[in-house]
């Protein structure tokens, strides 16, 4: 949906554009990436369950999922990696006016939260990612 949402809160930037922007960065900071999305509660359960012992660490975005949906905090907990929370819209001042969006249910298990950055705030959580594993 990224290109297609609301630009004044997701930017005007796809999917693809932002996932090759994290491979770059991974790239530049001699990480491995792969990109994962999906709209499915399952399909994303089933993809983060997978990831237990294979990978390091994890940059999460996990949508409206953040605020309800303790199922994928169970997912990301039993993983067994850090990971940094990353929202692309600024998810505090929208709760000014969407107080929902004031809860995340990941943000207390999560080794950092990025929000309100655009794209730039997954530069930041690869930053951080590629700190906290060197």
């Amino acid at each position: 949906m990224l290109g297609r949402r609301p630009s004044q809160h997701y930017g005007t930037f796809s999917l693809y554009d932002l996932e090759r922007m994290v491979r770059e960065w991974g790239a530049e900071r001699g990480m491995r990436v792969g990109c994962f999305q999906s709209d499915h509660e399952g399909a994303f359960l089933e993809h983060v369950h997978g990831l237990a012992g294979i990978v390091d660490g994890a940059i999460v975005n996990p949508g409206a999922w953040t605020h309800y949906q303790w199922s994928i905090r169970d997912a990301l907990e039993a993983m067994g990696a850090p990971f940094v929370e990353v929202h692309i819209s600024d998810v505090e001042e929208r709760a000014k006016t969407e107080p929902h969006r004031g809860v995340s249910v990941v943000r207390d298990i999560a080794m950092a939260a990025v929000w309100g950055k655009g794209p730039d705030g997954y530069r930041e959580a690869v930053d951080l990612l590629a700190e906290r594993l060197a």
